[in-house]
């Protein structure tokens, strides 16, 4: 038997068996091995171990496609994108444009600032590693350990722009903080710029300040930064599409710890462009001027009523183009305090003060003008034919309507319209609204026609935010607010400026100019011209009439010769004093219960070529005459004696 169990009779084939060599053995056997080894595969080895050898064979072919595909075809731009974890984009902050006053005096303008900041992706990627670089970096910087961790979590671990982690160094401080932080990574001294005020009475109402991008300003403008400072209040915040510049962008390179390298010479480097530059119509000189009078005149309310005065506005528009000269309204704050990031103490200063300096009173206080707002219904009464220039009759102290008696503060007699102005004549003006005796009077839907066309009840369009209608009452509002019908009385009322009219110290300056330039409502302005950051002017603000024609010029002049009389023969005859003509109104405003006043006063001048109108409120000042006659006054004389 042979070794593969057949038979064999070495003796009986000997002479015909050939025997094999040693070659042809081992070939045999090993062919013969291999055969039973496949039949055994077949029979005994499961079927699911195929597919395995198919799998290893496809992922074998796929990683081999895919190691062909990252480093031949797409070779070039994995190189750049590897690059990319070494070189950095690093914004180039643009200059915010300054803003002057109408000489070219800075109002506000840019100052360096420096930050310490921080780089999240450059910390260590392992949580102990990060752990203990944070608390490192905490140890230098002076940064609580717990706020450099917010700061971080509020953006991500793997936020790849700067996080503010320390503001408003002064340069010193910076220096010394470059040397702590040599060596530490993904920490950097940044240089920015912040806001510089000039400290002038009431600026900060008109040049409002900036602050911190919010939310809703990246939601309104996609290309804000997380890191970008916008305008917050005021002209700032009006005109900050052209106050704010463009952006740069340079590509750094950095190496494995965040520390710059070099500056790169890039195609996708993108220098910034500053922001526009502002002049404004206010006179830096009149502002401060202003403040001056209005702060003597309260001090004057003070002493005559012995109350506690703290508020008043004074406004002075040209009348021959709706610029806003000067603007004050006192008390005021320094907007200073927001150009860096304003302590607790100081912000609970402000909003909790009860005198409200946050509140510009020039645009958003209503109140009742008062007599003032005679001029629009001595204009509204010759327009609608209810009196005339020569019309005239016997006024007397007071009108009596049933059980309500509706006073003046004198006897005026016979009097007609320019008299009646001139002497703030009540009741000359109640027949106007209401009607009286043969006056049947213009009712109080024509009168409330004739406020609108002056401006009143609507924003005036000044380049400013938030600003106030006011309130035109009229009887659908009543019945709508108070439950009640409007009655006789009511237009009574509103006739000389008291019940429920309120108007903005803004709106009836520009009522008062527009009877000063013979009868065209301009829409206030801040901004005189745009220039670029070489001084190139891109936009000169032109005169924007927003209304003329409403009145025929007999009508407006008759009532600047009311207004003139005043000052030759009236309640204004203080103004002679001054070295050009000019022409006025008082105004007294009761409030609270009619316990108290405000005090009103408006004027323009020269009487016989307008260029100013000027508008003055001092809350609870008592008589118009008395303290709000003397602001304007002083003022007058000032800007027509430089």
């Amino acid at each position: 038997m042979d070794i593969f169990g057949n038979s064999t009779n070495l003796k009986g084939d000997k002479s015909k068996r050939q025997l094999r060599t040693k070659d042809e053995l081992d070939f045999s056997y090993a062919d013969t091995i291999n055969e039973g080894l496949t039949k055994i595969e077949e029979k005994d080895i499961p079927g699911y171990l195929y597919f395995f050898k198919i799998s290893i064979a496809m992922l074998f072919i796929i990683l081999m496609g895919k190691l062909f595909y990252l480093q031949i075809v797409f070779g070039t731009a994995n190189e750049k994108l590897a690059e990319g974890n070494r070189i950095r984009p690093r914004v180039i902050e643009a200059s915010r444009g300054e803003i002057y006053d109408s000489n070219g005096v800075w109002l506000a303008r840019n100052k360096p600032d420096y930050s310490l900041s921080i780089y999240p992706s450059d910390l260590p990627k392992k949580t102990a590693d990060r752990e203990d670089m944070l608390k490192k970096i905490s140890e230098t910087t002076g940064v609580g350990y717990n706020d450099l961790k917010k700061s971080i979590q509020e953006k991500g671990n793997y936020f790849l722009d700067s996080v503010v982690i320390k503001e408003h160094l002064s340069h010193d401080e910076a220096l010394l903080m470059e040397e702590k932080i040599a060596g530490l990574p993904a920490i950097s001294i940044s240089l920015s710029s912040s806001r510089e005020y000039v400290r002038l009475p009431g600026i900060g109402h008109i040049l409002g300040y900036t602050g911190m991008v919010s939310e809703n300003d990246i939601k309104s403008n996609k290309n804000y930064l997380l890191s970008d400072k916008v305008g917050k209040t005021g002209v700032e915040k009006s005109h900050e599409i052209e106050l704010r510049g463009t952006h740069g962008v340079e590509q750094i390179e950095v190496d494995s710890a965040g520390n710059i390298l070099r500056v790169l010479v890039k195609e996708g480097n993108i220098n910034p462009i500053s922001g526009n530059n502002l002049t404004l119509y206010i006179d830096r000189e009149l502002q401060n001027k202003t403040s001056e009078a209005l702060l003597a005149g309260m001090a004057n309310a003070r002493t005559m009523t012995k109350n506690e005065i703290n508020s008043g506005v004074v406004i002075v528009m040209d009348v021959r183009n709706g610029g806003i000269l000067s603007m004050v309204s006192l008390p005021d704050y320094d907007n200073n305090l927001f150009s860096t990031k304003i302590s607790d103490t100081d912000y609970n200063n402000l909003v909790n003060n009860k005198t409200e300096p946050l509140f510009d009173r020039a645009i958003k206080g209503t109140y009742p003008p008062g007599s003032i707002v005679k001029i629009i219904m001595a204009t509204a009464g010759l327009a609608e034919g209810t009196i005339a220039k020569n019309t005239s009759f016997d006024t007397p102290p007071n009108i009596t309507i049933g059980d309500y008696i509706f006073p003046d503060w004198k006897d005026h007699g016979n009097t007609n319209v320019v008299r009646a102005i001139a002497e703030s004549n009540n009741v000359f003006f109640y027949s106007v609204g209401g009607g009286f005796d043969k006056i049947k009077g213009i009712g109080i839907d024509k009168t409330k026609k004739w406020w609108e066309l002056f401006g009143l009840g609507s924003p005036t369009g000044i380049d400013l935010p938030s600003e106030s209608s006011g309130l035109l009452p009229d009887p659908d509002w009543k019945q709508r607010v108070i439950k009640e019908p409007w009655y006789i009385g009511d237009t009574y009322h509103v006739s000389i400026g008291q019940g429920d009219l309120l108007v903005t110290p803004l709106q009836m300056v520009r009522a008062t100019a527009a009877i000063a330039n013979g009868g065209k409502l301009l829409r206030p302005q801040l901004v005189k011209k745009i220039t670029d950051s070489n001084g190139v002017v891109i936009k000169e603000n032109s005169v924007d009439i927003q209304r003329e024609g409403f009145a025929s010029p007999e009508v407006i002049e008759t009532v600047q010769q009311g207004m003139r009389m005043a000052v030759t023969a009236g309640s204004a005859r203080a103004l002679q004093e001054l070295p050009v003509s000019s022409a006025g109104k008082t105004g007294t405003a009761q409030f609270l219960n009619n316990q108290k006043t405000h005090a009103w006063f408006e004027a323009y001048a020269p009487y016989e070529n307008p260029q100013i109108a000027v508008v003055v409120l001092i809350e609870g000042g008592g008589g118009g005459n008395e303290t709000a006659l003397p602001v304007a006054k002083e003022i007058l004389n000032y800007y027509f004696s430089r």
